[in-house]
């Protein structure tokens, strides 16, 4: 039977290394606290970088409103100036134009040809006389052109002439009116041909 000395022993040897691991409540703490603010540490400085995370978005929004702050109006009203001043321009420009349309409208003269028979009375007209006479009628816009002298019948001739009319001054109506109004020579006149030159 062991004595009592060797069951002390015996329990000191069984009981020491788990006493020797046992943290003290002391160092549980301390411990704890450090294990805890080591832990909280890095958790500190992983939150750290949320404000500046946070501020980058308002540093992106900045400029926007920057730009809505400096929307220059005088440049829009200049703009707009301009474009006025170019729309003027061009209206000007198509006045001008039209202008001178008009004016070289306004030069360009309408003018006919017109061939007319003459025929006299007898066989014994002066033709020449005729002639002579039918040239005599003068007007503005009228220009007498070629003649010639052809037969009809029974020895009766007729004069036939050409001239240049502008239409806006001289009718053709006037002419023959004219023409007609020496009955002594002149029976009737005709328009032979009227063309537009």
């Amino acid at each position: 039977m062991p004595s009592a000395q060797d069951s002390i022993l015996y329990w000191l040897s069984i009981t020491a290394p788990h006493l020797a691991g046992k943290p003290q409540k002391g160092e549980a703490s301390s411990s704890s606290s450090s294990s805890s603010s080591s832990s909280s540490a890095p958790a500190a400085k992983a939150a750290a970088p949320a404000p500046a995370a946070a501020a980058a978005p308002k540093a992106e929004e900045k400029p926007a409103a920057k730009s809505d702050d400096d929307f220059d109006l005088f440049g829009e009203e200049e703009d707009d100036e301009e474009h006025e001043k170019e729309l003027a321009r061009r209206v000007e420009e198509a006045r001008a134009k039209k202008a001178a349309e008009g004016k070289v409208k306004a030069t360009v003269i309408a003018r006919s040809s017109v061939i007319m028979d003459v025929k006299v009375w007898e066989e014994e007209a002066k033709m020449d006389e005729l002639e002579a006479f039918v040239r005599a009628i003068s007007m503005d816009g009228l220009e007498w052109k070629a003649s010639k002298i052809l037969p009809v019948a029974y020895g009766i001739k007729k004069l036939q002439i050409s001239a240049h009319i502008e239409d806006d001054k001289v009718s053709v109506d006037s002419i023959q009116e004219l023409i007609e109004a020496n009955e002594d020579m002149v029976q009737s006149t005709d328009v032979v041909a009227f063309n537009k030159l």
